[in-house]
């Protein structure tokens, strides 16, 4: 308990503060009984969620692709893939699935020879643009999947996939999405769109399905709930994905990104636990 001394030190200094605190001005108007000063005290805004470019975020985009691409969360080990799996693509190779028949191969060996010339995929150029619209291995077999698979040890390689993965498809998508007002689950959502169905002009590119998305719902950013655009954006995705034989199993949007949206985690925050595949993934 205080002394007296203290009471009396502490009683003046309570007489100094309540003028700083309490008092009104000269002009304005005197407060209602009963205020509570807490209710109208400027609120302090609540930081920002992060979004999917941030690195811890952009870590898990990564995992989710790499859970549907090739069934693994260790998408860094996923450099030195490649295979045709049937897609009318051609080879399908590397961190974000870059196509031998799509374009997006051609302008990364390009971009990587540009920068280290005379690599193990320089010589394979010709037969890239010759080959560039087509699922053709012409001039390719026998030798480019394992001139891949050897670039693929090189750092300049690999910082090569990185830097054409987030031209093409990440750094795309995400401004997209932070333009239509979309947070981080989102921004994933138009990422993983962007990376299996490029950008085209064909009906089921991703421009071509966020179209359709918006003829059912208004994104944030035109005043619409988030919730229910994205569940028409993904509705979309799945039906263009069910256009192609190759993409017909739609688990990586039913039971992965629906089961996020289902949750309300529109911050993409961890854990989360989701099935591609029927396979079962977790980060935590």
């Amino acid at each position: 308990m205080p002394t007296p001394h203290v009471r009396t030190v502490l009683l003046a200094l309570t007489l100094i503060a309540v003028p700083l605190t309490a008092t009104t001005t000269a002009n304005a108007a005197p407060e209602p009984a009963g205020t509570d000063r807490a209710a109208i005290a400027p609120a302090i805004a609540p930081a920002a969620a992060a979004g999917l470019d941030d690195p811890a975020k952009k870590e898990i985009a990564m995992q989710l692709v790499s859970s549907a691409e090739n069934s693994s969360l260790d998408w860094k080990a996923q450099y030195g893939y490649i295979e045709d799996i049937g897609d009318g693509r051609g080879y399908t190779a590397g961190i974000i699935g870059f196509c031998s028949g799509t374009g997006d191969m051609l302008d990364l060996v390009e971009l990587y020879t540009g920068r280290k010339p005379g690599n193990p995929l320089a010589t394979y150029l010709p037969a890239l643009r010759q080959v560039d619209g087509t699922d053709s291995h012409q001039g390719l077999d026998p030798g480019y999947t394992s001139a891949w698979k050897q670039a693929a040890k090189d750092s300049a390689f690999k910082t090569a996939q990185n830097d054409e993965r987030d031209r093409v498809y990440f750094n795309p998508a995400v401004n997209r999405a932070k333009q239509d007002k979309l947070g981080t689950l989102g921004q994933f959502a138009y990422y993983d769109a962007i990376v299996m169905h490029g950008d085209g002009g064909d009906s089921t590119s991703f421009s071509s399905i966020r179209k359709r998305a918006l003829a059912k719902a208004k994104t944030p950013a035109q005043g619409g709930d988030e919730k229910q655009y994205l569940h028409a954006f993904l509705d979309a995705r799945v039906w263009a994905m069910k256009q192609e034989e190759a993409h017909e199993d739609t688990s990586r949007v039913d039971t992965a990104q629906r089961v996020f949206l289902n949750k309300g985690n529109l911050n993409l925050d961890p854990p989360l636990d989701w099935k591609v595949y029927g396979d079962s993934f977790h980060i935590g």
